[in-house]
């Protein structure tokens, strides 16, 4: 088993290093000064919380209904939920664009409630995330709230506690772990989302240019610079993820 594992740890491994060598550290500074990278990686930060506490605000009571109710068509239902884990992202910003864009199906609805068309905004772009991210956080939630013990709501209901007193007493602390590592991956989905952005959000220097997006504009005028902007896109999301590793996705290896 070692050796296999060995080439996988090697190939995953590889890639990042030979972003770190190609990287032309001395020119970092002159080129984080003309390339507006830190305006963009501001946006993408913005951006992807946005699209992770939208996907909390919805995504927790859909996980609970696929996971409580037992009614039919929750295979269909669980089957969109998933499409856009395995929808390539360009994909998915084209079927965006077809259900929110000035032609699409509530592209009118929008531009009327709004004064103006979804596409090319900073909203587009919150809105690209969460639809490629929130499924992360469903199916682990999902999970969570499928093996949460139910006797203890059970108990509960017998002592005289309420739905709502149940729900938010004993089945979401239960289950809060689970919660909090999917808001991680969902967040992590979000920060580095490129193809549905793209397509939906325009690349918009200061307004849609995250920096996934950038770092295609640069790579098509100047390769070199390209590795020296993934940069700060890497430290965040290490240091970001490797904090909440340790607070929360730890004590859930633990627990099970």
């Amino acid at each position: 088993m070692v050796p296999p594992a060995v080439l996988a740890v090697l190939f995953l491994l590889l890639p990042t290093v030979g972003l770190l060598v190609r990287t032309p550290w001395r020119r970092l500074g002159s080129i984080y000064r003309h390339q507006g990278v830190w305006t963009a990686l501001r946006l993408s930060i913005e951006s992807s919380l946005e699209a992770t506490a939208v996907a909390l605000l919805v995504g927790v009571p859909l996980a609970w209904v696929l996971a409580r109710l037992r009614v039919p068509g929750m295979g269909i239902v669980r089957a969109v939920v998933t499409v856009p884990l395995v929808l390539p992202p360009v994909i998915g910003g084209v079927a965006l664009f077809n259900a929110f864009g000035r032609k699409g199906m509530l592209g009118g609805f929008i531009r009327a409630v709004f004064g103006q068309d979804l596409p090319f905004t900073y909203v587009s772009v919150v809105v690209a995330q969460t639809f490629v991210a929130m499924p992360f956080l469903v199916v682990t939630v999902e999970g969570a709230f499928r093996t949460a013990d139910r006797g203890l709501e059970e108990a509960a209901a017998t002592l005289g506690a309420g739905r709502s007193r149940i729900f938010l007493r004993v089945t979401l602390p239960m289950v809060l772990p689970s919660i909090l590592a999917g808001a991680v991956l969902c967040w992590a989905r979000a920060l580095g989302e490129f193809g549905a952005t793209l397509l939906i959000g325009g690349n918009r220097p200061g307004i849609s240019q995250t920096l996934p997006t950038l770092v295609l504009s640069v790579f098509s005028d100047q390769p070199s610079d390209a590795p020296a902007l993934s940069l700060p896109l890497i430290a965040v999301a290490l240091i970001v993820l490797g904090v909440m590793r340790d607070r929360w996705l730890r004590p859930i290896a633990t627990a099970t």
